[in-house]
């Protein structure tokens, strides 16, 4: 085939730039469609009830019978938690390694997912997914078995770190296919996407045994309960506290339900190491004395309904913060987070806890790289073309300029958004057509049903509140029979606003009787005049401006 005749590659991401989570990138030789990572992103501060997001895959569904596969690089959320919800809208088998397949399966079960076709894959396999080949390599990371995908097309060698930082003495040691990805660059690698949530820190990131030290000085020191927060899916730093509760011999409790899920994944397939009778349930705990007990449990984000933060508010059911106990928030806030970390961490202050967290001690490092360590997979890789990607838009640029710093052309850098498409035909790059993008917002058990217009009704009622108008009108002649009443929520207390209602019930009054003279009898015109006015009269009164709700019966 000669280079005119040959077909066009596309990259873009579907979700994962200019944001932290809802990782999801496809790569497309013409009808073959591979997909890496199927993420969720937590919800934004102005998204009110939302409890994750996930992309937007309406291009996936239109383009069904090109989709060979789905490949996850880890287990972590931001790659794994919107798989449930996007296979029951797609088919396309899955392929990832064998902890990360145990955390999906799980998810899977749980939101009745069936039929399902699963490939655990490992850095020896090889996978021929249409005229696409997929090969793999052990990256380090805050989780077992992640791995980088390369994917041979007709145009090139295509890689996908995934998240990953060199980390020379891991805690499983488990050491990152160094040898493998030296060898993939010496191939000739047409373009590389790399992590770029720590492009802005310089130097090289810690590894995670130095937490295990500093968590065997808290252990040490503790003369009460230890109980360490952190993330459920963090195995490294689980192990860590293992290994530090059964060192100073403390029996440990898992609290939180996503904790107790992990653990149990972990340890039946080999990647946590467990001392025997180590485990006890947390009803055990209160049995035995403070300086012989441990809890591990979710919670280092301070969300609203987690184990830690129940504990601190004491409302948990089997488990009450002491003066005395040491608390140990192994984690850094994820953007956005802060403010409900630091009531979280005050409120354990004010109990009498000793609390340890990263801004006072050396309880967390990143599992993604710094600096030098993007630096080193841009020198393994040596891409002709790179796309920065997983991170905010100030995280791209800042990796983009390492990687000029390395010897890679500005022209051959590609700082893209969701939907970008990057176009390789004949080894040669350029921006492709725009492919259409989105957040779908999952509330309870709704996929998709709340969008920007139900958004905009939260926040004006967590804003303003609501009045509700109630008026019966005569269908003989369309006078008022009863009402017009007033009922407000969360807009003033009705028992010190009588005069403030009254005089909003006569403007009601005069709207309507305005309405009859006019001969406007539809509810709608009805509806809509007597929000005006009513608006109108409240704003000039209180500068508020609630949510108006009229509702007309005729009898």
């Amino acid at each position: 085939m000669t280079k005119n005749q040959r077909g066009k590659l596309h990259i873009f991401a579907l979700g994962g730039l200019g944001e932290i989570g809802k990782n999801m990138y496809v790569v497309q030789y013409e009808d073959d469609i591979v997909v890496i990572d199927s993420g969720l992103m937590f919800p934004e501060e102005d998204m009110l009830g939302i409890d994750i997001v996930i992309p937007d895959i309406s291009y996936l569904i239109e383009n069904q019978s090109k989709l060979r596969a789905i490949i996850l690089t880890h287990g972590h959320e931001d790659h794994i938690g919107g798989l449930a919800y996007i296979l029951k809208q797609i088919k396309a088998p899955v392929y990832a390694t064998q902890l990360t397949m145990g955390l999906i399966e799980h998810k899977l079960r749980e939101a009745h997912v069936h039929d399902v076709k699963r490939h655990v894959i490992s850095n020896q396999s090889e996978v021929q997914l249409g005229r696409l080949k997929a090969s793999f390599f052990y990256t380090n990371h805050s989780i077992p078995d992640s791995v980088g995908v390369c994917i041979d097309t007709p145009e090139g060698l295509v890689v996908h770190t995934g998240d990953f930082k060199f980390d020379m003495t891991p805690v499983n040691d488990n050491n990152c296919d160094f040898h493998k990805m030296a060898e993939i660059g010496k191939r000739g690698v047409l373009c590389l996407l790399s992590d770029s949530t720590n492009a802005e820190r310089a130097g090289f990131t810690g590894t995670e045994r130095s937490v295990g030290e500093s968590l065997m000085e808290v252990f040490r020191k503790s003369k009460q309960r230890v109980i360490v927060a952190t993330f459920a899916s963090n195995i490294h730093r689980i192990q860590q506290v293992v290994d530090a509760a059964y060192h100073h011999g403390r029996k440990l409790a898992v609290v939180g339900r996503s904790m107790v899920n992990v653990v149990n994944i972990a340890s039946d397939l080999g990647y946590l190491d467990v001392p025997k009778d180590l485990i006890i349930e947390p009803d055990e705990i209160n049995r035995l004395p403070a300086h012989r007990v441990a809890v591990i449990s979710t919670g280092s984000q301070g969300e609203a309904m987690s184990a830690l933060t129940r504990m601190a508010n004491a409302s948990h059911r089997k488990i009450e913060i002491l003066p005395g106990d040491t608390v140990v928030i192994a984690a850094t806030p994820i953007p956005g987070n802060e403010r409900m970390i630091g009531r979280t961490v005050d409120q354990l202050f004010r109990i009498g806890a000793d609390v340890v967290y990263s801004a006072t001690s050396h309880v967390h490092v990143s599992g993604h790289g710094s600096q030098e360590d993007l630096k080193l997979m841009l020198n393994l890789i040596r891409p002709k073309y790179f796309i920065p990607i997983h991170g905010e838009y100030r995280m791209l640029r800042a990796h983009a300029q390492l990687a000029e710093s390395v010897g890679v052309k500005t022209d051959n850098i590609f700082i893209c958004d969701n939907g970008d498409t990057v176009e390789f035909s004949g080894g040669k790059a350029r921006y492709g057509p725009k492919i259409s993008t989105g957040k779908i917002l999952i509330d309870g058990l709704g996929v998709g049903d709340v969008g920007n217009i139900v958004l905009r009704d939260r926040k004006l009622l967590s804003q303003d509140g609501i009045l509700v108008v109630v008026l019966t009108l005569s269908k003989a002649n369309g006078t008022i029979l009863s009402g017009p009443d007033i009922i407000s929520r969360g807009f003033v207390y009705v028992r010190e606003s009588e005069r403030l209602l009254e005089e909003a019930n006569t403007v009601v009054n005069q709207t309507m009787e305005k309405c009859m003279k006019d001969q406007v009898s539809e509810w709608a015109s009805l509806k809509t005049s007597i929000r005006d006015s009513l608006s109108k009269f409240l704003y000039e009164r209180t500068r508020r401006r609630p949510m108006i709700l009229p509702i007309i019966m005729k009898v």
